[in-house]
């Protein structure tokens, strides 16, 4: 509760009643604190960007050394409770239901939440339905750029609130958050200047027809956002879909909803229409299964694991829904003996390691030609064990928590697995290694891999990677290849042939070299195989918002008679 006061005290101009000595505590004058205790409601205009002192949980202990938290000036209250948001306006659900999320680093109170039901989907369908044949129908195309790129400073002038609230929602380390941040302002600038190559064509057809063609908004959409990216894969989905015209329905994940929660309000802010932009956080099995088969949505857009996207695909047949799915992955790193190993290996611990390894696109099988393994698999696990892991929101963490508690079980039981199919642990795998209340887990390397495993071929989405040693670039490609997956691959090597020929012989939607990073806006991201289709981010995702309308005209100044009648 003290941080709850100060929260206050500090958004209502009263800092004067703190002590200068943060660290030991606030001293709050008691009168004050009767007032300052009221609830806070959905609307109370003081739950928002309001500064608090951070709580300081156990110590984390990692690798022998001790990592206290210290209180931190903070940007985003706790003990806030947030709605729905449908028409441009925080909604009470309609069962009333409310979620409690805690911060999976520290297992404490975070926020309660609105729980969207089947009724609030119909509310939101019809607000965006609404606004696609009312304001937002009606908007030019220049001012649906100017709305675009309006948002995109907003995401900055609310940037250290923004990053906040991600990095405490999910667990996420700050830094990461804040370059997932920045790539969130730059999809918005992107798809707010790529408005422009919206246009259809003309030509004469025959010597009286004219043909041209209209691109127009596919409709309504529904999209769905998983739980380890909700604030950039919120950027993701939205940017397009305004671009083209389209109004939204999003879903994000009922455990991570705060951050898209809030790019809509400030969405609304900016000057969005009513409707335009609808937030319903909910169960998938209820809410998320009701709106991909709500006769109102013409569009889908998801992105999370195989089994769901293969559901979705089975619940949209019956209305013949567009579909993007941005789906699961078992990534590729392949290593070569002539690869620049003091390039390739800390590339590659980053690759797996960031996000905690949470990561649909996360090279979590790092393929390495069999001359070099034994060194590669040291010298990459000495630079696994070095990594800081701890407090998300300290800027020199470079691994923060795991979504939960559960997760973090489900992430050891593959450790255990792969122990039982004849993996060596050689970094990480213990559990009890991170002392304190957080979802956190050590980054672990299982080297002496074979691909059959099931470590190998299943997703384990965390800190853990699977080291498999190959003999040529033929068995790399192999076993490269042999996975259900494709979605993201990285080669390195130092023969930029052998790069090129990797990259058109692996299946992958995405194939890099000699470098790490996976996702730009401007560049089509999205997966072969099992990973899904359609692509994000591209010029070539806003024909997936649009549909193209084909007008034929007369030129002629002769009345046509077919049957000559």
């Amino acid at each position: 509760m003290r941080e709850h006061l100060v929260c206050r005290l500090v958004r209502l101009g009263l800092e004067r009643y703190l002590d200068p000595d943060l660290v030991h505590g606030p001293r709050i004058e008691p009168g004050l604190t009767q007032l300052l205790q009221q609830p806070v409601a959905i609307r109370d205009p003081r739950s928002l960007d309001l500064n608090r002192l951070g709580h300081v949980p156990d110590s984390a202990r990692y690798g022998g050394q001790e990592t206290r938290y210290l209180p931190a000036l903070m940007a985003v209250a706790t003990e806030r409770e947030y709605g729905l948001f449908i028409n441009g306006e925080t909604a009470e659900p309609s069962s009333g239901e409310l979620r409690e999320l805690t911060e999976p680093a520290t297992g404490e109170p975070l926020a309660k939440v609105a729980v969207a039901n089947e009724q609030d989907v119909d509310r939101a369908v019809d607000a965006a339905r609404a606004a696609l044949d009312g304001d937002w129908g009606r908007t030019a195309p220049t001012e649906r750029s100017r709305l675009l790129h309006a948002l995109a400073d907003a995401l900055v002038a609310n940037r250290k609130e923004l990053a906040e609230l991600e990095a405490r929602n999910v667990g996420k380390a700050i830094s990461s958050v804040k370059a997932e941040l920045a790539q969130a302002v730059e999809n918005f600038r992107f798809y707010g200047s790529a408005i422009a190559s919206i246009a259809g064509r003309s030509n004469p057809v025959g010597g009286s027809l004219l043909f041209y063609s209209l691109k127009e908004p596919v409709g309504v959409c529904g999209q769905i956002v998983p739980w380890n990216y909700p604030l950039m894969m919120t950027t993701w989905k939205l940017a397009p879909a305004l671009a083209a015209g389209c109004t939204i329905v999003l879903k994000p994940d009922s455990a991570t909803p705060l951050s898209a929660l809030r790019m809509a309000e400030l969405a609304s802010e900016v000057g969005f229409p009513p409707g335009t932009i609808n937030v319903v956080p909910g169960p998938g099995p209820t809410v998320g299964a009701h709106l991909v088969g709500h006769p109102g949505v013409e569009k889908i857009a998801f992105t999370g694991s195989t089994a769901t996207g293969a559901e979705i695909m089975r619940l949209a047949s019956d209305g013949i829904k567009r579909l993007i799915l941005e789906l699961g992955g078992k990534s590729p790193n392949l290593v070569f003996a002539d690869a620049n190993l003091d390039d390739a290996i800390p590339s590659s611990v980053w690759s797996i390691y960031y996000s905690a390894g949470q990561s649909c696109e996360a090279r979590s099988r790092v393929l390495v030609e069999s001359s070099i393994y034994d060194d590669f698999v040291a010298r990459f696990s000495e630079a696994a064990s070095s990594l800081k892991v701890g407090d998300p929101l300290d800027p020199e963490t470079q691994v923060g928590s795991l979504i939960s508690n559960e997760h973090r079980d489900r992430v050891h039981g593959y450790v255990e697995t792969g122990r039982e199919e004849g993996a060596e642990v050689v970094t990480g795998g213990n559990m009890e290694a991170i002392a304190g209340k957080g979802a956190f887990y050590p980054p672990t390397v299982l080297a002496q891999v074979d691909n059959s495993m099931r470590v190998a071929q299943e997703e384990i989405f965390g800190p853990v990677v699977t080291v498999i040693p190959f003999e040529d670039e033929k068995d790399a490609t192999r076993i490269a290849n042999d996975v259900r997956y494709g979605l993201m691959a990285t080669v390195w090597t130092g023969d930029p042939g052998r790069g090129h020929r990797l990259a058109r012989r692996i299946k992958a939607g995405t194939v890099g070299i000699n470098m790490p990073f996976t996702a730009f806006p401007g560049i089509p991201f999205g997966g072969y195989k099992q990973s899904g289709f359609g692509r994000e981010l591209g010029l070539e995702t806003l024909d997936d918002y649009l549909e193209t309308k084909s007008v034929i005209v007369s030129t002629s100044p002769k009345p046509f008679n077919p049957f000559g009648l």
